[in-house]
């Protein structure tokens, strides 16, 4: 019997998920892994991995190979990808899978190679790439093939990406190596200077998503964060407010909001009529900040709106477009 699985891989700087067309998203796990120095090998994946950060003894380093979307580490991710697929497949699998890869719109063509090639080397059959703010639309039920300009902004772990798409192609997109990520560090930087406390990248995402926020708001949350007293290097607890974290991230936000800006002034002004009327849709964890939408909407008077699950909309994407790879591979898909 001939047969060849296929698999939809979103790449992503803080997590790598998996989708199988018809069955849906099979796996979500931390871009991480674990390596024993002294040996040079590979202790661990995902999860496992991610527990490990910060914990290490000098002989083991657990680490993200995906740095800003892009491949920093080329051996270990292609140890990374070889596991999802290991994984995913199950380890006997003697069926080599076609693979479709979602990659940050900014890319550069050595990257994409780097990209396809630790594919094909992890074991895959075929391995196509295509750009995030694309997958994202089809992951959010967007239909690209209208004569219509829809702008999808897809912020995750590493970059926001931002596209314009009309007729199933894209008009004009940019990549800003800001967001979730840079959005932490700039919470632990602030916590650093004004409360002389040592946070971990952890306590810092958990700041931002339990009382993070874009806007300053007048009902303010709070929380207790606990690290190290840079002065006495003593265990030290301080309370920390909402309207002080909208302070921490504006520079980043700030970023993004001018990455919008940029490719809106490149958009041919009927497309820019379509978008103004239909609002920007949002993906990606990091769209998830409180206040975002509005903030983009006061910056740019495009009223903005999250997809459902934005988390999974790049994923669900390949998964769609794996469904229907004659449709897709003509106008999205570029293979080595």
């Amino acid at each position: 019997m001939f047969f060849v699985k296929k698999l939809g891989i979103d790449l992503g700087t803080a997590n790598i998920l998996v989708c199988v067309p018809k069955k849906g998203v099979v796996l979500n796990e931390p871009s991480v892994v674990a390596v024993s120095i002294p040996e040079n090998k590979i202790l661990a994946v995902g999860v496992e991995a991610k527990m490990m950060i910060g914990k290490t003894p000098d002989n083991i380093v657990a680490y993200r190979p995906i740095k800003d979307g892009v491949i920093a580490d080329y051996r270990v991710t292609e140890a990374m990808l070889r596991y999802v697929i290991n994984k995913t497949l199950g380890g006997g699998s003697i069926f080599k899978p076609e693979i479709i890869i979602s990659v940050p719109a900014g890319i550069t063509s050595t990257e994409r190679r780097s990209v396809i090639e630790a594919a094909y080397k992890a074991g895959a059959k075929g391995a196509y790439v295509v750009q995030e703010p694309i997958l994202a639309a089809i992951g959010a039920g967007i239909p690209i093939y209208e004569p219509v300009g829809r702008m999808v902004i897809d912020i995750g772990g590493g970059t926001t990406d931002i596209a314009v798409i009309s007729l199933g192609g894209v008009v004009y997109s940019a990549s800003a190596k800001v967001a979730g990520n840079k959005i932490d560090q700039a919470i632990s930087d602030y916590i650093k200077k004004n409360f002389n406390l040592a946070i971990g990248d952890q306590t810092a995402e958990d700041i931002k998503i339990k009382i993070g926020s874009a806007v300053p708001t007048s009902k303010e949350l709070k929380m207790t964060i606990k690290g190290r007293d840079f002065l006495t290097g003593l265990p030290k607890s301080v309370e920390i407010a909402t309207n002080e974290i909208v302070k921490a991230i504006r520079p980043e936000l700030r970023e993004i909001i001018k990455t919008i800006k940029g490719v809106l002034r490149e958009t041919p002004p009927e497309l820019v009529a379509d978008i103004i009327e239909r609002g920007v849709t949002m993906t990606g964890g990091t769209s998830l900040l409180a206040g975002l939408d509005e903030l983009i909407f006061r910056e740019t008077g495009v009223k903005a709106y999250l997809a459902d699950e934005p988390l999974l909309c790049v994923v669900k994407g390949t998964g769609i477009a794996l469904e229907h790879l004659d449709i897709y591979k003509k106008s999205i898909v570029s293979k080595r």
